[in-house]
């Protein structure tokens, strides 16, 4: 139970989590400044949370500090996708936009975001540093690398984009989506996150005891997902289904339709 309860753990909590995202982000505008709110009390409760676990080296305390790191997470996610924090650009390349460039547009369209990100981090790395329980500090690293990865992985280009989750006033970041079978920074993605969650899985097969075993699991779930997250992004698979309930959300005729901008492309979250 010291494996397989925390791999089921990290695995719901993981979909259903990204399924309230993906359902909050698609209602209607005028839901935001509520979604936000919320948000925001949920992530200062967690981020709280994570502070009072941080010396709690139980199995319970595991539990605890990887769900607060989800939540706090969630906040980042909620604040991205309903347009409140992105970035300074918010409209599509022109036309002829490649290269340096067009990258360089791609980190404007996401900068504050980011920065949000790199704070928030530093923020629970301070609320735990030095504690017994690094379970949420290693959770929240876990996160920001899948997002960063799979980021770069649908800029340089990838066989499912998954666009249609995508809100319409998030639109114009299609431009910044490249289809394409495979890029050359995939292999090394892919190739971190499985030297990290072998390492993880290993550890927790170890001599040590059932709270690190338990953090070492959850940690290394999550890692394991990123890895899965990665291979959904090139295989021929209906991946994009697992989440399809998020979009009960979006009321009939609402759904954001295809249309022309300059550099976009054919088809992360």
């Amino acid at each position: 139970m010291h494996y397989a309860l925390p791999a089921l753990f990290a695995l719901f909590v993981w979909w259903f989590s990204t399924g309230l995202v993906i359902f909050l982000d698609n209602l209607p505008r005028r839901t935001f400044g509520f979604s936000m709110a919320a948000a925001g009390l949920v992530a200062v409760l967690s981020l709280a949370g994570l502070a009072s676990t941080a010396d709690e080296a139980r199995v319970p305390g595991a539990y605890e500090a990887f769900f607060f790191a989800l939540m706090a997470w969630g906040f980042l996610e909620i604040s991205f996708y309903t347009g409140y924090i992105t970035g300074p650009r918010q409209h599509a390349c022109e036309a002829g936009c490649k290269g340096m460039a067009h990258f360089g547009h791609a980190v404007q369209a996401s900068l504050w975001h980011e920065v949000l990100i790199v704070l928030t981090g530093l923020v629970v790395a301070y609320l735990t540093w030095g504690g017994a329980n690094q379970v949420g500090l290693w959770t929240f690293l876990v996160l920001a690398w899948m997002h960063e990865s799979a980021r770069l992985n649908v800029f340089f280009g990838v066989r499912n984009l998954s666009e249609e989750f995508l809100p319409a006033h998030l639109a114009y970041l299609k431009s910044f989506f490249r289809s394409a079978p495979m890029n050359l920074f995939f292999p090394t993605s892919i190739t971190v996150s499985m030297v990290a969650a072998t390492l993880l899985f290993s550890w927790a097969g170890g001599e040590i005891s059932a709270f690190a075993r338990v953090g070492d699991v959850l940690v290394g779930t999550m890692m394991a997902l990123a890895i899965a997250e990665h291979w959904f992004l090139v295989v021929p698979l209906p991946a994009a289904k697992l989440w399809h309930w998020g979009l009960a959300s979006r009321r009939e005729g609402t759904a954001p339709r295809r249309r022309a901008l300059a550099c976009d492309v054919p088809q992360e979250l």
